[in-house]
């Protein structure tokens, strides 16, 4: 598929991006990159775990990673975005993380 087409690896690029801004705006710290791989820096274990509960709770799975996977202080969320997800998946992972951490904070 890849070598019929970049559509995918473009929109891979094209979702990521998007995503990695719309956390920005939102004000949580991201790692710097452009890998789909989207690490939301947390430093706090505890709010890693509940965060993660609260994301599922609201239909998004993303997986808190904390001591002894990280660093102590590293804290974070870890998500992986996909050329399937939608522009609308996107939207409401970014709010969900926004509603998340006001509720928890």
């Amino acid at each position: 598929m890849l070598s019929a087409s970049t559509r995918f690896r473009y929109r891979l690029e094209v979702n990521t991006r998007y995503f990695r801004e719309g956390l920005r705006s939102a004000g949580f710290e991201l790692n710097d990159g452009d890998h789909p791989l989207v690490p939301v820096m947390l430093g706090d274990a505890t709010l890693a775990q509940a965060m993660s509960q609260r994301l599922l709770e609201l239909g998004i799975y993303a997986n808190g990673f904390f001591f002894p996977v990280v660093p102590r202080g590293k804290a974070r969320i870890r998500t992986q975005i996909s050329a399937a997800h939608t522009r609308e998946d996107l939207d409401r992972a970014i709010a969900a993380f926004a509603q998340a951490r006001s509720e928890l904070q």
